[in-house]
């Protein structure tokens, strides 16, 4: 590359981090710019915790005192009981394959190198207020979803939008779905295209066009088949490629069970002081670890982005409480239990690590970053070689592998829904218009995998937290607006809240 196209990419990168760090962070050029009595604002995060608390205290920390009930009524929910396209388990198996995911493997290790071990209270707090949000979204999805001419259930926030709010919302059911394209092909795509080429390198040795080649025609033998095939699949592997993952990090934390109080602690004293570690983790203010935290933790769970609601719109129940109560239990799993997994073998495992040309005794204060700082610090857990490879290593690639795997299944049907309902807005749109428009879209998104296999990662990363801004914003916006009834909804009312019907000649006929 000449270096004139490299000067040209590291400025277009400044730039996209300039976005970032403003919209996250409140600074551009490296100055705080919004800042309240010399303490620094970043916008997003008072946005998604500030509208994530309204909503928790007005459920009265529904999420907490229901969680028990939540875990019973998951072994009731794999068979429907009401209308819809798959039963309710499979609903929230497809949800988690999109949000378990790279966030979940080297999103966690991310942000402990941008803002230290604190960030992951910042996490969980985060998935805590997260699983508020996450009820909102999963009850209003059952609670207003569409029905086509040819009786296939669909939802998701463009649709409690339109229907919940009335048509004079239609612009932000829009700026939804747009900002869910931009999301799509980032986050739900090129991220995880980066991270699954890598993990297929780092596994067999395989160039990364050529794992991201693989992958694509994986990923479009799977799509063709719609939202029932990305159902099936997700059903099979999420259960029990989680409960493995889960299973080795508590091996790895039993191995090293007498160094994991210290590790809480560096994450207690983390979250409310400046931190300095050597090796690759420079040092972090509070903001910073707050920043890294919110930020990781939106992308990993996606709590308040409104991809989730998507997929639990399709649940084969009537009942919306129930489906809430499925996607609440959803963030809970992918943040509260296995991202912390993640973080607490990163900050526990001790091994052979060089951070700024020293030894260092664990994975976080070394010079890896992403998903490799994850990755070794399994390879330190579980040093045993096969082929020369790392039992860990063969742990961490294949789990990263199949959650990554599931996620580009999940966020390619996120996207189709997206690009359909900006369609049906077209007068003249027809189903069959649609069933062309998906298979475009379904061939485009693999072309993408490839594409994304290969991109600067930096560069992907930030632009994936600004897609996640733009797609969150017009989803908390409506979910702050629809509060109400998700409060009644959450006492039992089925059917409360305003219902925006209007019979139409485009699909899906009635709004």
């Amino acid at each position: 590359m000449a270096a004139s196209d490299t000067g040209a990419m590291e400025q277009f990168i400044d730039r996209v981090t300039n976005v970032s760090d403003f919209i996250w962070g409140g600074t551009w050029n490296g100055e705080q710019i919004l800042q309240i009595a010399g303490q620094p604002v970043p916008p997003m995060t008072i946005i998604l915790l500030g509208i994530g608390l309204w909503i928790m205290f007005g459920l009265k920390f529904y999420p907490i005192r229901q969680l028990g009930s939540a875990f019973k009524g998951l072994f009731k929910s794999r068979r429907g009981d009401g209308d819809g396209e798959i039963s309710p388990f499979a609903a929230l198996s497809t949800a988690l394959s999109g949000q378990v995911g790279t966030g979940n493997l080297a999103g966690v290790a991310t942000a402990i190198a941008l803002g230290g071990p604190g960030a992951i209270f910042w996490m969980w707090v985060t998935a805590l207020i997260g699983m508020a949000l996450a009820f909102a979204e999963g009850s209003l999805a059952i609670r207003y979803r569409e029905k086509t001419s040819d009786g296939v259930y669909r939802g998701g926030p463009m649709s409690y939008i339109m229907m919940g709010l009335g048509p004079k919302y239609t612009w932000l059911a829009i700026f939804f779905c747009i900002g869910t394209l931009f999301s799509a092909l980032v986050t739900g795509n090129s991220i995880q295209a980066n991270a699954v080429a890598d993990g297929l390198n780092e596994l067999f040795g395989i160039e990364e066009w050529l794992g991201g080649l693989i992958v694509a025609v994986a990923v479009f033998v799977v799509i063709i088949g719609g939202i029932k095939s990305i159902g099936g699949v997700a059903e099979k592997i999420i259960p029990f490629m989680a409960g493995a993952y889960i299973i080795m990090a508590i091996i790895a934390l039993a191995l090293n069970i007498s160094d994991i109080p210290a590790t809480f602690g560096l994450i207690f004293h983390g979250a409310f002081n400046p931190q300095a570690a050597t090796g690759g983790f420079v040092g972090a203010a509070i903001m910073l670890a707050i920043r890294a935290g919110v930020a990781r933790g939106l992308f990993s769970n996606e709590a308040g982005q409104g991809s989730t609601p998507i997929a639990h719109a399709v649940a084969q129940t009537n009942d919306p409480e129930q489906q809430g109560r499925m996607a609440m239990l959803g963030t809970f799993i992918d943040t509260i239990v296995i991202c912390t997994m993640t973080a607490l073998v990163i900050l526990t495992v001790q091994g052979d690590f060089t951070g700024g040309g020293q030894a260092v005794p664990h994975a976080w204060n070394s010079d890896l970053e992403g998903f490799a700082m994850t990755s070794g610090a399994f390879a330190a857990a579980f040093p045993l070689e096969i082929a020369s490879i790392p039992i860990g290593t063969l742990i961490a690639s294949t789990a990263l592998i199949l959650f990554v795997f599931t996620t580009l299944l999940t966020w390619s049907y996120y996207g189709e829904r997206a690009i359909t309902f900006i369609y049906d807005r077209i007068p003249g749109s027809t189903r069959g218009g649609e069933k062309v428009l998906h298979m475009i879209w379904r061939v485009l998104w693999c072309v993408v995998i490839y594409l994304g296999s290969t991109l600067d990662l930096t560069l992907v990363w930030r632009m994936g937290d600004i897609s996640n801004a733009a797609m969150a914003l017009p989803n908390l916006l409506a979910l702050a607006l629809l509060s109400g009834v998700v409060f009644k909804l959450a006492q039992g009312d089925k059917k409360a809240g305003k219902d925006f019907h209007a019979e139409t000649p485009e699909e899906p006929n009635e709004y």
